[in-house]
């Protein structure tokens, strides 16, 4: 179980890998069989779930690329059992939630992304 502690330092440690663009700092917080599903990934890649650690590694490489003017800023984040869901802005001022699932080892194993329209 996340307390709210855990769950706004994973929050700000998972909006700073991003804003760094340090793929490899991004990835260290997904499991090995990390399942995400996205708007953005059935744009860049035509298929809505991306499965795998690898394959999360070439969309991410792909976003950020995409996307080179890419940056986050954590407005909220709300608690369940062993999953949280981080509300943020990105670059173009969107509106995003993400719904973030854990495993045992405080890995992300499942993402669900959500778009302001």
């Amino acid at each position: 179980m996340l307390d709210a502690k855990e769950a706004k330092r994973f929050a700000k440690d998972w909006c700073e890998a991003w804003n760094s663009h340090d793929l490899e700092s991004i990835l260290s917080h997904y499991a090995e069989g990390v399942v995400l599903t996205s708007p953005t990934a059935a744009r860049l890649l035509g298929d809505p779930v991306v499965r795998g650690k690898s394959a999360l590694r070439s969309y991410f490489s792909a976003g950020l690329e995409a996307y080179p003017n890419l940056r986050f800023e954590v407005l909220d984040v709300t608690l369940g059992i062993a999953s949280m869901v981080v509300y943020f802005a990105n670059q173009n001022g969107a509106k995003v939630s993400e719904f973030m699932e854990f495993g045992s080892d405080r890995k992300v194993t499942k993402v669900i992304a959500h778009y302001s329209s």
